[in-house]
């Protein structure tokens, strides 16, 4: 007679809550603080190790450098590893925790468009902080355009090859998709599956339920894990790069770095108006409530990493129900990526203008459409930035080796724009919630004695 409450009480909104409490924790132990520490010890070790003072041969350092960078590699390696199953447990139990199949599809709907949307203005605003900016010029004859550099014709589908990239989201074989690291495919089976057990009778759901919890569980154990190596993954890292680039080559790109940022910052300026005009959320109160989570974004450069705590900071600091913040957060970790399509598009501009290249607004309509394209569906893992630029720039005819002048600074840009990915799902999460339909009657607390 008992179990009853019990099944009650274990369902859906509980886990995620409570796999949220050591993230929280991470943030009063001041992780951030740590992290920038190691950065800035990083920079000082590589520096003395590197090619600016040469205190050891350059083997040597690159050695030692390699060696240092090790828990960095496997932070990002445990990280990237358990993206996959998270994705795939809280989107599916995202669904599940909605009883209304018609609001979940225009949800769905609504929460699609405004992620491409913010994503393609995302990039816009960094081709015009770029051009306005021009970081490029000041590195202007530096680095000779390598031989390649003649544009490259882009491969763009034509009408009819659509419906076949259409069939080809669907995964014909779910556990491919998830060997190759197909984000997108992965998420769209997810939401059949979460629809699926929607339409299914309580009693038949509550096993895969339970399974998913599990699961759940055991991820934000190995992120866990993973959270201790954190300052120590950035100072090696960072060690490393400074080791094999030099302290001055990345003073250099100063003017590089100083134009993301303003990009970025631009970026959360029009959040912040957007959440004020459509949802009347003041934007200094935006900002204190999702403090901690933006804090942890930035610390770990890992939307995937934080989405617990950002369901929790949606549900507990916003008032977004458990039916919406579970479904948006982790689809917005998997598609919604705007920081990074305006990191690519600054990037973008950048690297023409050091290699001479000018490119034509047919050429800037690309790198937004690539921006977009190439967002929806990457890993929610720290440094997946640098791939999909790779992909961007060859779409464009600028030489993808200048990706090498950039790889310097992107540790400390690739946090910043978490951070922003992070802030752009839990404004979807407070729009989504004011769209979506009648406010449901708040739910009771639920007890944290598992804390």
């Amino acid at each position: 007679m008992d179990n009853t409450p019990a099944q009650s009480d274990d369902y859906y909104p509980r886990p995620l809550r409570h796999l949220s409490v050591y993230l929280a924790t991470l943030v009063k132990g001041r992780l951030w603080l740590k992290v920038l520490i190691g950065m800035g010890l990083g920079l000082v070790v590589g520096t003395l190790l590197g090619p600016s003072v040469g205190l050891v041969e350059p083997e040597t350092g690159t050695l030692i450098g390699n060696w240092l960078a090790f828990p960095g590699q496997l932070f990002l390696a445990t990280i990237q590893m358990i993206v996959i199953p998270l994705v795939i447990a809280s989107v599916v139990r995202g669904l599940a925790a909605s009883d209304n199949l018609e609001q979940l599809r225009k949800m769905g709907v609504r929460v699609t468009l405004f992620f491409v949307i913010t994503t393609a203005i995302a990039a816009t605003i960094g081709l015009w902080v770029g051009g306005l900016v021009n970081p490029g010029d000041l590195m202007t004859g530096l680095t000779a355009p390598p031989v390649d550099a003649a544009p490259v014709a882009a491969d763009i589908p034509g009408l009819d090859a659509i419906p076949q990239t259409l069939i080809g989201l669907l995964p014909g074989n779910p556990l491919d998709a998830m060997v190759e690291g197909q984000m997108l495919q992965v998420v769209i089976f997810s939401i059949i599956i979460g629809v699926a057990l929607v339409s299914m009778s309580g009693d038949k759901a509550k096993p895969m339920l339970d399974l998913l919890d599990s699961l759940q569980q055991i991820c934000m154990t190995v992120v866990r894990w993973a959270m201790r190596l954190a300052p120590y993954a950035v100072f090696g890292l960072m060690a490393q790069l400074t080791t094999t680039l030099g302290f001055r080559a990345m003073l250099g790109m100063a003017s590089y770095v100083a134009t993301v940022l303003l990009g970025l910052a631009v970026l959360m300026a029009f959040y912040l108006i957007i959440l004020k005009l459509l949802a009347g959320v003041r934007p200094l109160q935006f900002l204190k409530d999702t403090r901690d989570v933006l804090l942890l974004a930035f610390s770990t450069s890992s939307s995937a990493a934080v989405m617990p705590l950002s369901i929790r900071t949606a549900e507990d600091k916003l008032g977004v129900r458990p039916s919406v913040s579970q479904f948006v957060i982790p689809l917005g970790a998997t598609i919604n990526m705007n920081g990074t399509a305006l990191y690519q598009a600054v990037a973008t501009v950048f690297l023409a203008q050091v290699y001479g290249i000018d490119l034509s607004v047919g050429s800037m309509a690309l790198v937004v459409a690539m921006a977009v394209g190439a967002s929806i569906g990457s890993p929610a893992t720290p440094g997946v930035g640098i791939v999909i630029l790779a992909m961007v720039l060859q779409s464009v005819g600028v030489p993808a080796a200048g990706i090498a002048l950039i790889m310097g600074v992107d540790r400390i840009l690739d946090m910043c724009r978490t951070a922003i990915n992070v802030t752009g799902d839990l404004v979807a999460c407070r729009l989504m919630e004011n769209w979506s339909g009648k406010r449901l009657p708040d739910q009771p607390e639920p007890v944290p004695d598992e804390a």
